[in-house]
């Protein structure tokens, strides 16, 4: 199992930039940032500096969109990406939730955002793609390689992720749920003709290390009210009894009232109240490093092959450091020096 990181784009740049430098240092393998560009600073120009100032760390949204930049930009820029640092850039994409939302946008239909990760993947993988009634290609690109992993909840989602995705990104670290969800998307890659074990399988929640559950909470509820936002949407759309998501979802979404996308990914956001301790628990990793190497160890049983940490509260260095030193370690491939 991979490792990645999760990093709000707050200023000051320097600080995200130092973060992804430690996460590196700990054996981390991935660095992924928000992509929100009125909530947050520009992505993709602090990739840049995390490229320049580490050495094998991979770094990617989390998550793009189709709807707030051209898809031929977008791919150009992990392009650039690949060119000036090596091959280490990841396209994560999904339809659209803060950076649309906040512009009074909505989310890309599932038919754009299969046709956007056509046309990203393979100009971002120095190919030639029809767009717009024309060929094109980066004349300047040369052995680019830009995988593209799909985030995804409803059961359309998770049927174009695995008819088209290089990867799955499940926003939520409940076993249950991804059970359910990995299967889904292995099912849909299977009767699409695709190897379902060829997929990354991507499951990312708030990491906190400690011991003092109650804090802990607080510092990650923000998750679960975030998480809502795309529950709620699924709910809305298929009805709470037809099966579209686990039941356990749909019934902790039915105390959300509202949602403030100022406070959107933040500790102490205000509109969170709704989530019970029970959903943090269940959606995030919680607890001291043996909690952490158990469900982490859990989800490795269930076929994930990256777990994504997301960074948002006050313990972000020494989470940091317990992962590299403890955490990881456990979870991965013991590796002998004689046999």
């Amino acid at each position: 199992m991979d490792f990645g990181v999760v990093l709000q784009t707050d200023p000051p740049a320097s600080r995200v930039i130092h973060l992804a430098e430690l996460a590196e240092q700990y054996g981390f393998s991935h660095a992924w940032t928000f992509d929100s560009h009125l909530l947050w600073e520009e992505p993709y120009v602090i990739h840049s500096q995390i490229l320049a100032r580490t050495h094998r760390i991979k770094v990617g949204p989390f998550v793009t969109n189709p709807a707030t930049r051209d898809w031929t930009v977008t791919a150009s820029v992990f392009a650039t990406l690949n060119e000036l640092y090596g091959n280490r850039t990841v396209c994560g994409i999904g339809r659209g939730d803060s950076a649309v939302r906040v512009t009074n946008g909505k989310p890309v239909t599932m038919a754009e955002l299969r046709e956007a990760i056509h046309v990203i993947r393979e100009l971002g993988n120095s190919r030639s793609v029809e767009y717009k009634g024309s060929t094109l290609r980066f004349p300047w690109s040369k052995g680019s390689e830009l995988p593209v992993w799909v985030a995804a909840y409803g059961p359309q989602a998770l049927k174009l992720t695995g008819e088209v995705g290089d990867g799955f990104i499940l926003q939520l670290a409940d076993l249950d749920v991804a059970e359910w969800m990995i299967k889904a998307v292995k099912d849909a890659a299977r009767k699409a003709g695709r190897d379902p074990e060829s997929l990354a399988i991507c499951v990312s929640a708030p990491m906190y290390i400690g011991d003092e559950l109650t804090h802990q909470r607080e510092q990650t509820r923000w998750f679960g009210g975030m998480v809502g936002n795309h529950i709620a949407d699924i709910v809305k759309r298929y009805g709470e009894d037809g099966g579209a998501v686990p039941q356990v979802l749909v019934d902790y979404v039915k105390a959300r009232e509202g949602y403030d996308y100022n406070q959107h990914g933040r500790a102490g956001n205000t509109h969170t109240a709704f989530v019970p301790d029970e959903i943090v628990d269940r959606l995030c990793v919680l607890g001291p490093a043996s909690a952490h190497i158990e469900k982490l160890t859990a989800l490795k049983e269930l076929g994930v092959t990256q777990f994504a940490g997301y960074l948002q509260h006050d313990n972000k260095e020494e989470t940091l450091r317990v992962y590299g030193e403890t955490v990881i370690p456990a979870v991965s491939e013991h590796v002998i020096a004689k046999a």
